[in-house]
């Protein structure tokens, strides 16, 4: 038979003083009027017996659980969202706070039960969250308590976290334009949909809003912009050898994300063409593999780990609505060089574009080499 649970009494019959003065101890309530010996023995006590507070009685009092729940459509199972629930754990934590997680893999049933589940646990508030940034219609049942959406916005006037998309867009075209491409920077990953709807992208407009106003500041257009299909490796693949086909060739390309950089990589290497010294590539997200790329792929950076932790200090903290966004930060790898004055670069010989199919997201070889081991280093561009 297992022993039974330490109470409050145990801790305050060892301790040699009354239950409630061995509570107001435990709770550290100011006032008290005992001796540091006092306190001493209690703690000493608690210890010794192994005591825990009773989580159910505290709440009854204090109406508070330390308990939060993050509700996401497929955060906890995808390898590109997961650093959201790693700084929400770590800032919930350093709060004595405990993060519950449930994945709704978007089923609306699952996640009338989920968040009923939740609710039922009494958690002090919810951070509702998204895989992709983009809009969600947020289920009534979780507005009469604190909540924050998180890599997401709603039409509901709820405080939110996002990452600064518009920016990063800023700041990939201003990486260009600094090392001097100007008339020949080509846009990969234009996506009709995506741009237009946002319950299925924000992040594709705020993107192409800030690469434009960079370029446009700078009285520089596009050479060409391509659409893609998906943001996968093989429509960056089949993007890029569209622009080889072209009289003119770009001297860099911005991908829309790093998944379609890896398919531009691997064009221009079939190409009998190289990184950076052929053309430059920049692209979003920093994915796990830009810097295993060689050269490795310089890229502005999702923070997500930051956008989780920032979501569980306005949860607790309280917050008014407006939108909180997190900066994206450059990576600099050796993805990008400074153009040198001179002529165009000619197009790749006919015989060097390849015959085979586009290369696919499966296939591990088409986006990285078997260079020597470990992550190419964040390092300063080629002539930074």
């Amino acid at each position: 038979m297992g022993r039974s649970r330490v109470t409050l009494a145990d801790v305050a019959r060892r301790a040699g003083l009354s239950k409630t003065a061995a509570s107001m101890v435990l709770n550290g309530r100011e006032g008290t009027r005992l001796s540091a010996e006092a306190h001493q023995r209690v703690f000493a006590a608690a210890e010794e017996l192994g005591y825990r507070p009773n989580i159910a009685a505290r709440s009854l009092r204090t109406r508070k659980t330390a308990t939060i729940a993050f509700v996401s459509d497929i955060v906890a199972t995808t390898r590109f969202a997961g650093e959201l629930i790693r700084g929400a754990v770590d800032a919930a934590r350093e709060r004595d706070h405990v993060l519950l997680i449930t994945e709704t893999q978007g089923d609306a049933t699952f996640e009338r039960y989920a968040i009923e589940a939740m609710l039922d646990r009494q958690v002090d508030g919810v951070i509702y969250a998204a895989m992709a940034t983009r809009r969600l219609s947020v289920p009534p049942a979780i507005l009469n308590g604190p909540v924050v959406l998180l890599n997401a916005t709603s039409t509901d006037d709820l405080p939110r976290v996002l990452p600064d998309d518009e920016q990063a867009g800023r700041t990939a075209a201003g990486t260009l334009l600094a090392h001097g491409h100007h008339d020949r920077i080509a846009i990969i990953g234009r996506h009709q949909l995506k741009e237009e709807d946002p319950e299925v992208s924000l992040a594709a407009t705020a993107r192409l809003t800030g690469i434009r106003d960079a370029l446009g500041a700078a009285g520089v257009r596009p050479l060409t912009e391509v659409a893609s299909a998906e943001w996968q490796p093989e429509h960056g693949y089949a993007a890029m050898r569209t622009l080889l086909r072209r009289s003119v060739r770009p001297s860099a390309v911005i991908c829309m994300n790093d998944r379609l950089a890896f398919g531009v990589y691997q064009a221009l290497g079939e190409a009998g063409l190289t990184v950076p010294h052929d053309i430059s590539v920049i692209s979003f997200d920093d994915d796990p593999i830009a810097a295993w790329l060689r050269p490795g792929l310089s890229t502005v950076a999702l923070p997500h780990e930051q956008m989780g932790r920032r979501a569980v200090e306005l949860l607790l903290d309280g917050a008014d609505n407006r939108p909180v966004m997190v900066p994206m930060r450059l990576r600099r790898r050796m993805s990008v060089a400074r153009l040198a004055p001179g002529p165009e670069a000619p197009r790749p010989r006919p015989g060097a574009e390849p015959a085979g199919p586009p290369a696919t997201a499966d296939d591990p070889t088409a986006v990285v080499t078997p260079d020597p081991p470990g992550p190419a280093g964040r390092t300063a561009d080629p002539v930074a």
